[in-house]
């Protein structure tokens, strides 16, 4: 088992007091600076890989004991206007002015972050761009930022349910959809539906209820799948999130839904424990 190197040169180190990414996007830090005689004039975070260099201001301020603190908050992707990191590890330095010197520190990690419990867990993506970002640390203790791209994925956005009708809109992540189109499958039953492009990866669905009709008495449970020229299917699905129990938090309402030309059925959208959209439809029980 390899062992943490701690350096014995506590004045090259910020020793971070927490360090976590909150909401799947943000880098969180909170450390202490090395003794010095006064609070320094400015600080910045720098995230570096390679040539590239990528500033972000933080918060200076003194603790209960006068020591000399650090807040940084630094949202990643380009996307969402924050730092623009690519895929691969991203090392964190402290840049800090004292008049007119400055000190390069490097953020020792003493303990790496320890998963908490609740109804909530730590986000392992962006909800947004699904981008995978999280914090490591070299042989020396330093903090490291490590990115990976985005699993393919169809992220379900929004579901609108009502009397006339369900539709649904959606991302695709993480994968360039090539003229994709939806399919529904129950037991030995298969509907397929086209989509309306509303921007980049970004698609509604229009439920086909006229098509998925129970046959019997007993609910019928159609899965969603998208599908393209490609090859490629991805079930439609909500997983960027930190919930622990999606079931009950992203619980939808049952509809009296009539399609046009068929008797009123029983509609109602959910997720499956594993994050998958699910649309189950019920015969009425007079119509039955």
């Amino acid at each position: 088992m390899m062992r943490l190197f701690v350096p014995s040169r506590s004045r090259r180190s910020a020793v971070l007091r927490y360090a976590g990414i909150l909401d799947g996007q943000t880098v969180n830090l909170h450390a202490q600076l090395p003794r010095s005689r006064r609070l320094p004039d400015h600080a910045e975070v720098v995230l570096r890989r390679g040539r590239q260099r990528h500033p972000v201001e933080a918060r200076l301020h003194q603790g209960p004991q006068g020591e000399t603190l650090v807040d940084v908050a630094a949202l990643l992707g380009a996307e969402l206007g924050g730092v623009p990191v690519a895929t691969g590890s991203w090392r964190l330095k402290l840049r800090v002015r004292t008049g007119r010197r400055t000190r390069t520190l490097s953020f020792l990690l003493l303990e790496p972050p320890v998963p908490y419990a609740g109804p909530t867990k730590p986000m392992t993506a962006s909800p947004v761009t699904g981008d995978r970002h999280r914090l490591g640390r070299s042989f020396r203790g330093s903090v490291r930022v490590i990115s990976r791209a985005a699993r393919p994925g169809a992220e379900v956005a929004k579901v609108h349910l009502e009397h006339s009708g369900l539709t649904v809109d959606f991302r695709v992540l993480g994968v360039r959809a090539e003229d994709p189109w939806a399919e529904f499958e129950a037991t030995g039953r298969k509907v397929e539906q086209p989509l309306t492009a509303l921007g980049p990866d970004l698609f509604r669905l229009v439920v086909p209820l006229g098509d998925m009709p129970p046959r019997g008495k007993r609910p019928e449970h159609w899965d969603v799948r998208l599908r393209d020229r490609a090859g490629r299917s991805l079930r439609l699905g909500r997983r960027l999130h930190d919930v622990r129990n999606p079931l009950r938090v992203f619980a939808m309402r049952r509809l009296a839904v009539t399609p046009p030309g068929h008797t009123t059925m029983i509609v109602q959208p959910r997720y499956t424990p594993a994050g998958n959209f699910r649309v189950t439809c019920t015969r009425m029980p007079e119509a039955g």
